[in-house]
This record gives structure tokens, sequence and C-alpha cells, in this order.
């Protein structure tokens, strides 16, 4: 029997695991997933991992800038940080990304500075919804 003190797993190594998880599928979907989607699709492959732990490694990516936090009704994940914009579907709430109408901001001097990342949020009904 192994005990804790004997285990070779330590508690940042499965941290480690979670963490690359969730960024890849993040990564790996083209919707802009809620926390609570993004707990219960990773819990088909970490089923032990709690719902707390997603928030907060959510949180941590956030802050160190691999995600980008989309607010709307919910706060929805993207981890394309690609220059773009979203819809945002007033009716459905779905989220698409705008990439052609972004590239305008691009690396732009201003008469404030260059501009360096933005986000910018577009709301209305989507095709599927008019």
């Amino acid at each position: 029997m192994i005990t804790k003190s004997q285990s070779t797993e330590t508690p940042c190594q499965r941290i480690t695991c979670q963490k690359e998880i969730i960024l890849n599928y993040l990564k790996g979907v083209k919707i802009h997933p809620s926390a609570e989607k993004v707990f219960s699709s990773v819990r088909k492959k970490l089923p032990r991992i709690s719902q707390a732990t997603v928030y907060r490694i959510l949180k941590n990516f956030k802050e160190e800038g691999k995600i980008k936090e989309i607010p709307s009704q919910v706060s929805h994940y993207d981890a394309d940080l690609s220059p773009h914009a979203h819809f945002i579907c007033d009716k459905c709430n779905k989220i698409f990304d705008i990439f052609e109408e972004c590239n305008l901001l691009k690396l732009k001097k201003t008469k404030v500075g260059r501009i360096k990342s933005h986000q910018i949020y577009f709301y209305g009904q989507c095709k599927n919804c008019k």
C-alpha cells in the first residue's frame, strides 16, 4: 500500500495536469464556453476535479493572460488570443468571433499611444435569431 508520503505524484504535478487539460480544451473548441461548460467537459477526463478548481484555474489563466474572459450574462472564455472582437447575440446568447473588422486596429499608433491589444464586443441578434 502506498501512503501519501510515498507517492511519486506531487500535488503540483496533479494541478499541472488539470491546467493542461483545461487549457487544451479551451484551445480545442470553437465555442466560447462558460465555466460550467468547461467544468462539465473537463470532468469527463478528470472525474474527481471540483468546480472550485476549474473556476480557480480559469481565474489564474485570465490573470496570466493565457485566456480572455468575455463578459455576458455569464462569463465565457476564449483561448484564441489573436486580435479579434466578439459578437454576442441578445436572443440566444451565442458568442461569435469577428476577425475582419478588427484588423484595422492591429498595432496602430493613435494620438494617445500605440494599441497593443483590444477587446471589442458587439451586441445584437445573430442570423439564426433574426
